[in-house]
């Protein structure tokens, strides 16, 4: 029951770029397996071989920038996001970190998946090496505030259509569809806050 929601949303999930149709299969496939008797969570931490995370692309309130976090576990920039710790919501959990780690209040833009990826995760201190399935939604801010950074990151920094990116595969992914979708099609007619998310 708890798996529904995830499963139907990747089943509504199309990608083009073949690393994430592979990381698609990936997700499948954990869920299919975590409905086996005695595995804990995928959601949860506790299951050791891997986990469902959430993360999130966020623009500024004027839809013109996206932020990006200097990551202190992870040593460079990333999108914001982080563990579900057992909630099967993850598009709630998505605004949740990224309320945490940038101060700022978040909304949905659409509450479809935006982007997804599979990363290994090496052991780090007591946390034994696993695997992140991270799930991306499209988030936008909701005042023109400044940002605060939290203890999780060395910094937080907005980037624009013209700014040279990082070279982290995923967030030029994202950054790539956030840029099309603004020069082409414009601010999603899906807008903020819809009920059905």
């Amino acid at each position: 029951m708890h798996r529904r929601l995830i499963t139907a949303l990747l089943d509504d999930y199309f990608p083009e770029d073949p690393i994430e149709q592979g990381n698609k299969a990936k997700m499948l496939y954990f869920l299919s397996r975590d409905s086996n008797i005695g595995m804990p969570s995928c959601f949860d931490r506790s299951c050791q071989e891997g986990h469902f995370t959430a993360s999130c692309w966020l623009e500024n309130y004027h839809g013109d920038a996206a932020l990006l976090t200097h990551h202190k576990k992870f040593n460079g920039w990333l999108q914001l996001g982080g563990h579900a710790d057992g909630d099967n919501d993850l598009l709630r959990v998505s605004m949740k970190e990224a309320q945490e780690e940038s101060g700022l209040p978040v909304e949905p833009v659409h509450c479809k998946i935006f982007d997804i990826g599979v990363h290994f995760i090496p052991p780090y201190e007591d946390t034994v090496q696993h695997y992140h399935y991270d799930v991306r939604f499209y988030l936008r801010a909701t005042e023109n505030k400044p940002f605060v950074v939290s203890e999780e990151s060395h910094d937080l920094m907005w980037v624009t259509q013209e700014d040279q990116l990082p070279d982290n595969y995923d967030v030029r992914r994202m950054f790539l569809k956030w840029k099309s979708l603004e020069r082409n099609i414009g601010l999603p007619t899906d807008v903020p806050g819809n009920k059905s998310c």
